[in-house]
């Protein structure tokens, strides 16, 4: 089994470097090939996404994604700018599905943004549709304003659509999640203003008869936004379109204790997939040892379930993380007094630990 390393810019070397220790702890045999990707394809190459690192990606079996951006990179046009690359990863490899798991361990109660009455127990799954929506439609730019009181004034757009076989493809593959769960699925839309919502509601309906078993709801985005904080384990499944997944997964990660707890994947239609943190490149604490690594291992775990086939060892990883919280370990972001403070590679070096034990 390939899999692509594509550490990419500011903490992702860093963070990767854990995941990968992780992995090799395992004592199974995975061919492993870096690549530069983001800001660091550009360095080498002029471009984000550079053609040797799409192909390795497209030759693995599955991709360890660390994370893209720097501001030094805010400069350029927005075709070469850093965070071009994980959209290419998208597009190319057809990534249409987005699991991002928001799940409160125990121990990290305290850390979490809401009350622990409130938050205690969450384990919620949101699914995004990833390679539609406002992100890729077209047409999109900067014109001249042909009307109204603006007229003749610079205007910014961009194009909302949704084609029926993606909306039907990710209802399936939430449905499906959810009959694995406790078969509740809730989607998120704007139906009562946005013609595409509707549409995407309407499709959610229809697709709802060949799953039964599933108790189905719909939500607007806002209300949904509004729920997440105020009583977030009344979900189980969310479903919804990239834009609003985009939203409402790292509105999510703020109830985990940290936006660095919380791993996705992307997968195609036969779950090969990139596996990345949800949280971005954070420059600023950059080479400095403190990024928390546990999304990005968590990450690793998800990839060794979903694309590798590797459900054991998946387990193996996600109850090592589980020891070593317990231990009171803590990266700077989830610190709380009483908890012993550790840096990126100190974190990673225990996990490795829990799993030999």
């Amino acid at each position: 089994m390939k899999i692509a390393i594509l550490p990419g810019d500011g903490i992702g070397p860093e963070i990767v470097e854990q995941a990968v220790q992780v992995l090799n702890a395992l004592g199974e045999t995975f061919e492993m090939e870096a690549a530069p990707v983001g800001g660091a394809g550009y360095e080498v190459s002029g471009h984000p996404l550079p053609d040797a690192t799409l192909k390795l990606a497209k030759e693995a079996d599955a991709i360890l994604f660390g994370s893209v951006g720097d501001w030094k990179y805010d400069s350029l046009e927005r075709a070469l700018r850093p965070e071009q690359a994980i959209l290419g990863l998208r597009k190319h490899l057809n990534l249409f599905a987005n699991f991002r798991p928001a799940i409160l361990y125990p121990e990290l109660a305290e850390a979490s943004t809401l009350k622990p009455e409130i938050v205690s127990g969450l384990d919620l799954l949101i699914i995004r549709e990833l390679t539609g929506d406002v992100y890729f439609g077209q047409p999109r730019g900067v014109r001249e304003c042909p009307d109204g009181p603006f007229k003749g004034q610079r205007e910014g757009f961009d194009t909302m659509r949704y084609a029926e076989g993606e909306v039907r493809r990710i209802a399936h593959v939430a449905f499906q999640a959810a009959q694995k769960r406790d078969k509740r699925l809730t989607s998120v839309d704007k139906a009562n203003v946005l013609e595409t919502s509707q549409f995407w509601k309407d499709i959610m309906i229809d697709v709802h008869k060949e799953y039964p078993d599933v108790a189905l709801d719909h939500m607007y985005i806002d209300n949904a936004a509004m729920q997440l904080v105020r009583a977030p384990k009344k979900f189980d499944v969310v479903v919804t379109g990239n834009l609003f997944g985009d939203i409402l997964s790292d509105a999510a990660a703020s109830l985990t204790g940290s936006i660095g707890m919380l791993p996705s994947a992307s997968l195609d239609s036969n779950n090969k997939g990139l596996y990345e943190p949800s949280h971005g490149s954070a420059p600023d604490i950059a080479g400095k040892g403190v990024a928390n690594p546990l999304a990005t291992i968590l990450s690793a775990a998800m990839m060794l379930r979903f694309s590798l086939g590797k459900p054991e060892q998946a387990d193996r990883v996600e109850t090592a993380v589980k020891k070593v919280l317990a231990q009171g370990l803590r990266t700077p972001d989830i610190y709380v007094a009483g908890t012993t403070k550790v840096g990126t590679s100190e974190m990673g070096a225990a996990v490795v630990r829990a799993l030999a034990n």
